[in-house]
């Protein structure tokens, strides 16, 4: 049975939380590395406290996705999932920043402020992973793609706003600098606000979205019910699940069974992710360093340059939504893909030689354009190849597993990857710059087939 096609405003609203949702992540991925080298994280040490997000994501995103398949209530399947999620979020936005202020010695601030990172990225995978799934789920094939699309333009302003935040709250005169080991106000009252906006856009989305009840939803995805109630996969899923139930299907039997498109795009991911996970950890002290020339966290110039990082963020995320324009009057998908991979790993390699803050706007809207892709193109690839096997959220929570993992061995490698390019973070650019020309080499091996 095919799916109904969808307005634009309902498709709008399906993803609507993830702008706030968005915020939070944002703020997280600008301000993390900014925080914990406040609270007197080493330059060597730092990639270990970036192990913790992705780690979390490859936890949770799985269990969210296997759990929400099996979950049914009068509010739907994943919505129970997104709003607790985003409830944690809030309560623990709060707490984050104010690691530095709670009277806790050196060695207990840290270790709170690692409980309290874990807690976030946690909370905010759990909110995050339901909006990909309500597209699989009740979106048609036709218009996934912009469905997806859509979910990028929220995702892109909802990080815009999140990493302009620090900058604007120091514009209207709060302070941006704060005694040694304690987080300034301007980041305090971003998270603060963040918290407020991402709470009020889940409720509008959970207000506004109504999931289709057991009956219709295995309609729509081709899955019968069996005698005893249970769903049964059509053929196509029967090849992932031999047990004949949606919810009976091990993690290692759906990996197994996996279309090769899944482990294709896995494999581009991993250079991609890997790429990021460099700039979001060192990039703050590239910027402060090539610049300001200073990476010490006490001083007005290291505030100004992770403020200033934040705007740059935010010409990323706005390149972005302009590319993600762009992209579908590529008639050749592969070829966009590659190409807008490439244009963001020439903007990675350009930052160590802008030594304007000016100048800088350059390689961070080239890095846009790799960003765009990697947003989009990813899930509208293995959404369709996973067309008939059943099992959308199980998937997609072990297709993030290609977010998460190459995060987690980059950031197990950052250290030894710093101290063997002459200990400079400006450096690590230039290696996020050859990841992501890797990723674009690996395009050349997708391709449209939905065979394995």
């Amino acid at each position: 049975m095919q799916k109904p096609n969808s307005t634009f405003w309902q498709l709008w609203n399906l993803s609507f939380g993830f702008f706030g949702v968005q915020i939070a992540y944002a703020l997280q991925s600008s301000n993390i590395s900014r925080i914990f080298r406040t609270l007197g994280a080493d330059p060597h040490s730092l990639s270990y406290f970036w192990i913790l997000p992705p780690l979390m994501g490859i936890i949770v995103q799985p269990i969210v996705g296997t759990l929400s398949d099996r979950t049914w209530t009068r509010f739907g399947r994943r919505i129970p999932y997104l709003f607790i999620g985003a409830a944690v979020a809030v309560a623990v936005m709060c707490l984050l920043p104010n690691a530095g202020s709670l009277g806790l010695a050196a060695s207990s601030v840290m270790m709170f402020g690692l409980v309290m990172l874990m807690l976030l990225d946690t909370s905010i995978n759990m909110a995050m992973q339901p909006f990909k799934m309500l597209v699989g789920d009740m979106v048609n094939e036709q218009q996934k793609a912009k469905a997806y699309s859509i979910q990028s333009f929220l995702c892109n302003a909802g990080s815009v706003v999140g990493f302009v935040f620090p900058f604007v709250f120091t514009w209207i005169g709060l302070e941006n600098v704060a005694p040694e080991g304690i987080v300034p106000q301007s980041v305090v009252w971003s998270f603060y606000v963040g918290a407020a906006i991402l709470i009020l856009c889940v409720i509008y989305t959970v207000s506004k979205v109504r999931e289709w009840p057991p009956a219709l939803y295995n309609q729509y995805n081709g899955i019968a019910a069996t005698n005893d109630g249970a769903a049964e996969a059509t053929p196509a899923a029967t090849a992932a699940d031999k047990s004949g139930s949606e919810g009976g299907a091990s993690w290692f039997a759906l990996l197994k069974n996996a279309p090769s498109m899944f482990w294709k795009v896995g494999l581009v991911q991993f250079f991609c992710w890997a790429a990021f996970l460099y700039m979001w950890t060192y990039v703050v002290d590239a910027v402060a360093e090539t610049v300001w020339g200073t990476t010490d966290p006490a001083t007005e110039g290291y505030q100004t340059a992770a403020n200033w990082t934040g705007i740059l963020y935010a010409i990323q995320a706005m390149g972005s939504v302009c590319w993600a324009m762009v992209l579908p009057r590529f008639k050749n998908t592969k070829i966009a893909y590659a190409a807008s991979l490439l244009i963001g790993g020439v903007g990675f390699a350009l930052i160590p030689f802008c030594p304007d803050m000016y100048m800088q706007i350059i390689p961070f809207v080239l890095i846009g354009c790799g960003w765009a892709a990697m947003l989009a193109m990813p899930f509208t690839f293995v959404t369709n190849a996973l067309q008939g096997y059943g099992h959308m959220g199980a998937y997609l929570g072990l297709f993030n597993g290609t977010i998460s993992l190459p995060q987690i061995v980059a950031a197990l490698c950052g250290g030894t990857i710093l101290s063997l390019i002459g200990h400079h973070q400006s450096s690590m650019m230039i290696v996020s710059g050859v990841l992501l020309a890797a990723g674009a080499l690996c395009v050349a091996w997708l391709n449209d087939s939905k065979k394995k």
